[in-house]
């Protein structure tokens, strides 16, 4: 893992050898395996396995500077000048740099932490020593204030983990808060105050009509620039090779050692996002992608690694999509093979992520992918949150009164379903949600918590109807006890509350950001669980410039089916690349769910093993017997929804990893400062505590 933490204290005399920034015993407090970015009175770590062109600090004077951390195309006389433009309080500028990065700035007594737009790089914060501290990691901080465990959040991370209105601005670790994508943390003296640099759309007025061609050259050139930070970024050489080893070859041993290969890579799954980051890292001048005899850096070709699942079939056609795309002489093929060792809920051991995820279960599948990949290894996720077009969206086509553009869609719907009645079914509750306010939207979610209504969508048609509303449940809620919904029930309704004068937004787009937000945070996850030593994982789609350039795609366009084959399409032929195979970017009908009910299937007793006496039942969550039969019902075939397996799975691993733990995040601290000291009580009367905490601050509402 790698962050950064630093704190704002109130006094400009206090300092690190302060009363408020030592250990109980007077030891010097600092981040364990840190280097200072710049010190006293409000002092900056950088901690983790950062390179050295992934951290730097310009400054225009001792008391203006900027630090940038990740990676970030802007040079340093762009830095120097941002540090101009932020005296006067504009932070939006700081965020449009091409390239994925957290930036800081330093201005007196005055510092901005600024957050991206999709949550992959979030930032968090809390009170301490009468001032504040904050961090691009929650686990920290928990540390530095002995946090103990927010069972709030936790229950709404499974009764409705894509609500914003239950999850707030909350973390698993009590105390610590999280800022909302779009925003940054400006701390004064200590004193912390959360705005937004985004510019909100108006519901009054329908924003101006976008022009198509001109949204997807955006989109184009977002994408290209992205991927052009990373290539220009100095190359970074894994650790030597310690030697031979009698009968495998370099490749075998880096693979066998958890060594990634030097250079650039890419996923390469025959899917459109990842073949078109492929495509584009080859193609790009410069390198990789040179071809051996032409330029500087000839021979350097681009490693695109395809993982073929032996255990489940379905996916023929795009593993030979992507031989097809392989073919090209700028790109190297690798194919990694998996079989039931790579199944989902087959390997669950692993390290402690800063938050819990559903990709806990799949991690050991992807490890064994990116083992075989580059020290920069570009990936797809995110395309679909950005490019797709939530079925609520159709509301907002409503109520833009563009309803010519509901019929390609819903056409698409109908011819899925074979029946005449849907056209009517989706215009009527797109309709529905067109009009109700998004108060009502959360009051309604919170009744069906507390009569414990929960539907299972059966087909697109089915999950397109249930996408057409504010808020639904999460597919975890129905194994929930009735104590841990009621207390998601008092949340959502304080959160109504707050809410009266509306969300701010439209429907559809409230909830794509949502789900952005619910698919930037598991990638981080991922990217923590499935680590590679001396490898980075970079997602393009997840920057904020290719953030802004899809969401300014015309809704239009982003309904008609296959709309993100079709942009990612026109993107490559606007990059020069034309000679794409046959079926590519056609919708892969073998889900990622056969994977999902065959791991579960394999590791059926394992999981039953890990529910015996769960963490999640002390904690007054869930009933152990309850879930002991789900798995057993799921493993046998029974259509349960997996999703929500996937979801309690995880949250007991991340648990059990949290508790197992020895050892702080910080130095000058006994034992026992660190995160959750005194272990999960068992806990009874959740929704007394609910109903305490929903009188409490109110966060962000959404």
């Amino acid at each position: 893992m790698r962050w950064l933490v630093g704190w704002s204290s109130t006094a400009a005399g206090a300092a690190i050898g302060s009363a408020g920034a030592t250990g109980y015993d007077g030891e010097t407090l600092h981040p364990v395996g840190s280097q200072l970015l710049w010190g006293d009175p409000d002092p900056l770590w950088a901690v983790g396995d950062w390179r050295p062109d992934e951290v730097r600090v310009v400054n225009s004077d001792a008391q203006n500077r900027i630090a940038v951390l990740g990676t970030c195309a802007a040079s340093d006389e762009e830095l120097r000048r941002s540090l101009f433009t932020a005296r006067g309080g504009a932070l939006r500028h700081l965020t449009t740099w091409p390239g994925s990065y957290t930036a800081v700035v330093q201005v007196g007594r005055r510092i901005t932490v600024c957050g991206d737009l999709a949550g992959a790089r979030p930032v968090f914060h809390t009170p301490w020593a009468g001032g504040t501290a904050y961090a691009t990691a929650a686990l920290p901080l928990a540390d530095l204030v002995e946090a103990n465990l927010d069972f709030a959040h936790l229950a709404a991370l499974l009764a409705a983990p894509e609500v914003p209105a239950a999850l707030r601005d909350t973390t698993p670790y009590d105390g610590v808060r999280r800022i909302a994508p779009g925003h940054a943390l400006v701390l004064r003296a200590g004193a912390r105050e959360i705005v937004g640099y985004e510019p909100v759309a108006s519901l009054a007025v329908a924003a101006p009509p976008a022009d198509p061609d001109r949204a997807v050259d955006a989109v184009r050139d977002a994408l290209v620039e992205a991927v052009r930070a990373r290539l220009s970024a100095p190359r970074h050489v894994p650790d030597l090779d310690p030697g031979p080893v009698p009968g495998m070859g370099p490749a075998e041993r880096r693979a066998a050692r958890g060594m990634p290969v030097p250079g650039i890579g890419a996923d390469l799954s025959g899917g459109p996002a990842s073949g078109t980051l492929a495509l584009l890292a080859a193609g790009l001048p410069g390198r990789p992608g040179t071809l051996l005899g032409h330029g500087t850096g000839a021979g350097e070709r681009l490693l695109a690694v395809t993982f073929n699942d032996l255990a489940v079939s379905g996916r023929e056609a795009e593993v030979e999509r992507a031989g097809t795309l392989a073919a090209n002489p700028r790109l190297h093929h690798v194919v990694v093979t998996g079989g039931e060792e790579t199944l989902p809920f087959a390997d669950l051991d692993g390290p402690l992520t800063d938050e819990p995820g559903p990709s806990l279960v799949t991690a050991a599948r992807h490890r064994a992918r990116l083992a075989a990949g580059s020290a920069d290894h570009f990936t797809g996720h995110g395309a679909r949150q950005v490019l797709d077009a939530h079925p609520a969206r159709l509301a907002d086509l409503l109520m833009d009164r563009k309803r010519r553009h509901l019929v390609r869609p819903v056409a698409a719907l109908a011819r899925a379903d074979g029946s005449v009645m849907v056209p009517a079914r989706v215009y009527g509750a797109a309709r529905r949600l067109a009009r109700t306010p998004y108060r009502a939207g959360l009051e309604l979610l919170a009744e069906r918590l507390m009569r414990r209504r929960f539907d299972d969508p059966k087909g697109a048609v089915d999950a397109s109807l249930a996408g057409l509303a504010w808020a639904r449940p999460g597919p975890a809620a129905r194994w929930l006890t009735g104590e841990a919904l009621a207390e998601v029930s008092v949340l959502l309704q304080g959160g109504a509350d707050r809410s009266a004068g509306g969300s701010g937004q439209r429907p559809g787009e409230f909830r794509a950001r949502a789900v952005l937000a619910r698919s930037a945070a598991d990638l981080r996850v991922l990217e923590q669980a499935a680590e590679i030593r001396s490898q980075r994982l970079h997602a393009p789609f997840l920057d904020n410039q290719v953030v802004r350039a899809c969401r300014a795609l015309p809704e239009a366009l982003r309904v008609r089916p296959g709309a993100r084959s079709a942009v990612l399409r026109a993107v490559l032929e606007g990059a020069g690349v034309t000679d794409l195979p046959p079926g590519w970017g056609a919708p892969s009908h073998a889900s990622s769910a056969a994977a999902t009910r065959a791991g579960l299937r394999v590791a059926a007793d394992s999981l039953v093993d890990l529910f015996a006496t769960p963490l999640l039942a002390e904690a007054g969550l869930v009933e152990a017997r309850v879930v002991r039969k789900a798995l057993r019902d799921a493993a046998a075939g029974e259509p349960l929804p997996l999703d929500g397996l996937v979801d309690l799975v995880s949250l007991e691993l991340w648990l059990g990893r949290l508790l197992a733990r020895r050892g702080t995040c910080w130095t000058g601290t006994p034992a026992r400062a660190r995160a959750v000291p005194a272990g999960i009580p068992p806990r009874r009367g959740a929704l007394g505590a609910g109903a305490a905490g929903a009188a409490g601050p109110a966060g962000l509402s959404g």
